[in-house]
């Protein structure tokens, strides 16, 4: 695979984009991150608390009642609901009675965990659907690991990777960020392949949870035969707050568990209070409104821009791929040459749809590494919160437009990007 993107830029091996020359680094994307929230308490400073439409696919609410926070107490607290969170997360994940339970205080850095408890020196092995990617949480854990990843995206490329590397370890991800889906046929194999060589298997289930039974009528993550599973407590039908579930193998949870102590990722009790009232409350018709408005977004965006522009659906809304939208800007610029790499075009985009019009995406305040494509995933009511899909539709038009208009002044795109003072 090219180590160039389509308009000649390095790629980062690690994020899987190129950084450019504002976007360079994890720590200026955490700077464009707090800006973006600057920029979004003003707006709701402006136009009030329910103007902000969240179109990240996550929640992230925080769903405790009054009653709720005498079991958010450090010492006892946690006792009082471990038994009921145990009961409804192995429900959810499709475990067994004798499973274990753990909370962490992201899927990501249960990920880490994860890979740092389990893999014991020896490489790790990545499933992921034809044409996608481990998600960066899983690469970095290697990296930190010590240890080599080793991706493929089919049984018999896991048979030859079980030959050759012989991991201790395969991470099975049935539903990516960009949601593309393995058929639960090939995770099921993959999974006893995997067993048979005598490796833990540890699924990604951060969306494939609640996607794959829902959506594909598909079994429950640890019904399929893996070790251990974690999916957000936040995205696909769930309320929030933001957190990781992990279910499983007892041995397996509680390595994985005393890793994230380690690392001071663990959830804290208030945390896991919330990611137990969002397990109980989880309701399949909020997924399936998502999958609707998602739907009718993605029809406003392909009326709006045009057959020609390659508007890609996914079941939860439309992305628009950073390489697309480049070329968008840069076609609209004429002859000024945007000094931009993709990334910093879609945060640019994201900034002004936040600023001007309140929509929140990933391109404001997404994790660094995360993906850069435009994606418009609707939570519950953003939709109508923004004026409607054609209106959002029109918004992000517009945005592409004016970062053409304005992407060959740099300062400018850092203004945008990092609030006053710039770069």
């Amino acid at each position: 695979m090219s180590n160039l993107d389509t308009f000649g830029n390095q790629i980062d091996p690690t994020v899987g984009y190129a950084r450019g020359t504002l976007l360079s680094s994890s720590a200026a994307e955490v700077r464009r991150l707090r800006n973006a929230q600057r920029v979004a308490a003003t707006f709701v400073d402006q136009h009030g608390p329910q103007s902000i439409g969240i179109f990240t696919g996550n929640s992230r609410d925080f769903p405790l009642s009054p009653e709720d926070l005498a079991r958010c107490e450090e010492w006892v607290g946690p006792g009082l609901f471990a038994d009921r969170l145990q009961e409804v997360a192995v429900e959810h994940l499709g475990g067994q009675p004798s499973d274990a339970v753990a909370v962490v205080n992201r899927t990501s850095g249960g990920i880490v965990a994860a890979m740092l408890a389990l893999s014991v020196g020896m490489p790790v092995v990545s499933v992921v659907p034809a044409g996608d990617r481990s998600h960066a949480s899983v690469i970095r854990g290697c990296r930190l690991a010590g240890v080599e990843l080793v991706e493929v995206d089919e049984v018999n490329a896991l048979q030859q990777a079980l030959a050759s590397a012989v991991p201790a370890l395969v991470v099975v991800t049935t539903v990516t960020s960009t949601l593309a889906r393995l058929d639960d046929s090939i995770s099921r194999a993959a999974i006893a392949k995997a067993k048979q060589a005598g490796a833990v298997v540890f699924m990604d289930e951060a969306y494939g949870a609640r996607i794959r039974p829902v959506l594909h009528n598909g079994a429950k993550s640890l019904a399929l035969g893996a070790d251990v599973a974690i999916t957000n407590t936040d995205k696909a039908g769930l309320s929030g707050p933001r957190g990781g579930v992990l279910a499983g193998r007892e041995d397996a949870v509680v390595a994985i568990l005393a890793q994230a102590s380690e690392l001071g990722i663990e959830a804290r009790a208030p945390i896991a209070m919330g990611a137990l009232r969002s397990l109980e409350s989880f309701d399949s018709e909020v997924l399936l409104q998502e999958v609707k408005d998602g739907s009718a977004v993605a029809d406003s965006l392909e009326r709006q821009l045009g057959p020609d522009v390659p508007v890609a659906r996914t079941e939860l809304g439309p992305s628009l791929s950073e390489d697309t939208v480049m070329q968008l800007a840069q076609a609209r610029a004429g002859d000024d040459v945007l000094s931009l790499v993709p990334c910093e075009v879609t945060a640019a985009v994201g900034m002004l749809l936040l600023g001007e019009h309140g929509v929140l995406t990933v391109n404001t305040h997404g994790q660094p590494g995360g993906r850069v494509s435009i994606r418009l995933k609707p939570t519950a009511g953003a939709v109508g919160t923004v004026g409607g899909a054609d209106a959002l539709a029109a918004a992000l038009d517009d945005a592409i437009s004016a970062v053409a208009t304005g992407g060959a002044d740099l300062d400018w795109v850092a203004s945008l990007l990092f609030g006053d003072g710039g770069s």
